[in-house]
């Protein structure tokens, strides 16, 4: 598996051809207290750069934008009961939804750890 991140500080980790998407440590800790969370419906089909989720805290509602285009598998039903899980885990337990890949050569052209890394010290 291989996570690679976004300017806009989403993750998402490739397993073959189905991926994962949330958002970083850097984007919640930005947001605060995460209150809400809108995640696609399973068969929505997304294209790099679409707004794909929702997300609300105290300060701020922000999109959640695709990082690569595909199919939506399944939104996180557990953000609906408690999207606080974005702040506790936001790189694990706190993921948005999961996507079949349309374009896989789409998600080399994203940073690697290293490079988003250099990326949030840069801000």
């Amino acid at each position: 598996m291989s996570r690679y991140f976004t300017q806009d500080h989403e993750w998402i980790q490739v397993d073959g051809d189905t991926a994962t998407v949330g958002i970083t440590t850097y984007a919640q800790s930005q947001l605060g207290d995460i209150v809400f969370v809108e995640t696609p419906e399973a068969g929505k089909t997304v294209a790099k750069g679409d707004d794909a989720a929702v997300v609300e805290s105290v300060k701020a509602a922000s999109d959640v934008y695709a990082p690569a285009s595909g199919t939506v598998v399944e939104g996180n039903p557990a953000l609906a009961d408690n999207p606080a899980l974005v702040n506790e885990d936001p790189e694990g337990e706190g993921w948005f939804f999961k996507l079949t890949l349309s374009n896989a050569a789409e998600v080399e052209a994203l940073m690697d750890e290293a490079a988003y890394k250099d990326f949030v010290d840069s801000l």
